[in-house]
């Protein structure tokens, strides 16, 4: 079975066929980094990683773009509350970025363009749009882009011109000549920061910055581009139409969007006060099980963010962990038919919770295996891990993911000490001594697990 996407412009799963042999291209819409990233932005990394680590496993040469914007209104507004510069403000919260990623496994992109080092890109892409008309400068520093000229434009959002034009309106510093238009070069305002352009300083607008850095880093024509849900209208459609209007080219084969985040039902909104950071998260949540509930379910659908949906998500990595408990390492054999029952749900537009259900029923046969044969079982845990990678969990030792935790809640030394204590009473049959120190670490949160190489021990998962 071929791989299959669906693409939000067709609006069906399509037969992926890269444009250039092997090669694939794939650009996604990054962060605009004036606050620390959400659980929001964490889907979208997980999303487009688990892609990215699919299409390498699969054979594709991939270069992989994402793009970071450090500077908009929202940047400009922060830096000035803080009394610093934009550029001091947007390092601090890139550099954590990358550490929020990092504790998810969220690979790095291949590249990861800034916008303001892309000025002159921008002036250069905006400059051919005026010459072609399709953009015109009213002389007040900004340029804006002529949406009615552009005859496709609303296909990838399926928005009629004449719809939207309903309700439109023009603010009273505006010089447009449609209210639909936007602005390509906003003219410069006492305070912030501007780049010199030939229609004056100014800085550049939003959705101009990724159709400069994709096609700087792709080409004009690129297989993927993908980004978050909100961004389908107006981002994505104003990229298509600047872009393909100054190109003369189609922009991207195929638009895929990550599902949204709710939580506890609801849309996450800092009025709600349902608004998390990713930092915020793992402060209280082990980060594969962040990872786990962001990957499991497909990736187009909503994520429903909730303490019993993560209590969910550490019961599912739980069992895949005690299945893999305690076996020897092995090389993975004896898994060719999971392998393929994987395959086909990833290939059938990266289908994750048929694949994790794939790993389920490999978790089941471990266990059974581990009763009869345990170099079996053992070479069939490593087939296991192996496809799990391919999610970015199960990174880590059993019982490193079972004890996850433990630190800052119990003493670790301390619960050691008892479980010495507790064999010491059993060695001399001092069953009351034993109960009574079982007793203890459970009222603690602690699990004990006897078996024939001693006693380990987990933290309970409430």
């Amino acid at each position: 079975m071929a791989l299959s996407i669906y693409s939000t412009l067709s609006k069906t799963k399509e037969a992926f066929r890269p444009l250039q042999g092997n090669r694939v291209r794939m650009y996604v819409c990054g962060m605009t980094v004036y606050d620390y990233c959400h659980i929001g932005h964490a889907r979208v990394m997980v999303t487009f990683d688990m892609v990215a680590r699919w299409l390498r496993y699969s054979g594709y040469e991939l270069i992989y773009v994402r793009n970071i914007t450090d500077v908009d209104d929202k940047i400009i507004r922060r830096a000035n509350e803080n009394g610093e510069p934009f550029s001091a403000l947007t390092d601090r919260m890139i550099t954590a970025m990358h550490e929020d990623e990092a504790r998810l496994n969220v690979l790095r992109p291949d590249e990861e363009p800034r916008a303001t080092d892309h000025i002159a890109g921008m002036h250069a892409m905006i400059q051919t749009l005026v010459d072609k008309e399709f953009a015109y400068a009213p002389g007040n520093g900004d340029v804006y882009y002529r949406v009615g000229k552009f005859a496709n434009y609303g296909k990838l959002s399926r928005r009629r011109i004449e719809e939207l034009r309903i309700g439109a309106r023009v603010e009273v510093a505006e010089a447009k000549e449609d209210p639909l238009d936007f602005v390509l070069w906003k003219g410069a305002k006492p305070g912030e920061p501007s780049w010199n352009s030939p229609w004056g300083a100014g800085r550049p607008g939003w959705h101009i910055e990724c159709s400069v850095m994709s096609t700087c880093c792709l080409g004009d024509t690129f297989d993927i581009h993908g980004g978050g849900p909100d961004l389908v209208f107006p981002h994505h459609e104003n990229e298509i139409a600047q872009s393909e209007a100054a190109t003369g080219k189609p922009y991207a084969n195929i638009w895929m969007h990550a599902g949204a985040v709710r939580v506890d039902g609801e849309k996450m909104s800092k009025s709600l006060g349902n608004f998390f950071s990713i930092r915020e998260v793992l402060e209280k949540y082990h980060p594969e099980v962040v990872r786990y509930l962001l990957t499991a379910s497909h990736y187009r659908s909503p994520i429903n963010y909730s303490e019993e949906s993560l209590r969910e998500a550490k019961g599912a990595l739980e069992r895949f962990y005690h299945a893999l408990k305690g076996l020897p390492p092995a090389a993975a054999a004896g898994d060719q038919t999971f392998v393929e029952r994987f395959t086909a749900a990833m290939d059938d537009d990266f289908n994750t919770p048929e694949a994790c259900a794939v790993l389920f029923d490999m978790a089941r046969e471990i266990n059974r295996l581990r009763e009869v044969n345990i170099p079996a079982a053992a070479s069939l845990a490593a087939g296991m891990k192996k496809l799990a990678n391919l999610l970015g969990v199960l990174l880590l030792e059993s019982d490193e993911f079972l004890r996850a935790g433990a630190e800052g809640r119990i003493d670790s030394i301390h619960v050691e000490a008892l479980i010495a204590a507790r064999l010491n009473a059993r060695a001399e049959k001092n069953w009351t001594e034993s109960d009574r120190i079982r007793d203890q670490l459970a009222a603690m949160g602690v699990v004990l697990e006897d078996g024939k190489g001693g006693t380990t021990w987990r933290l309970d998962a409430e």
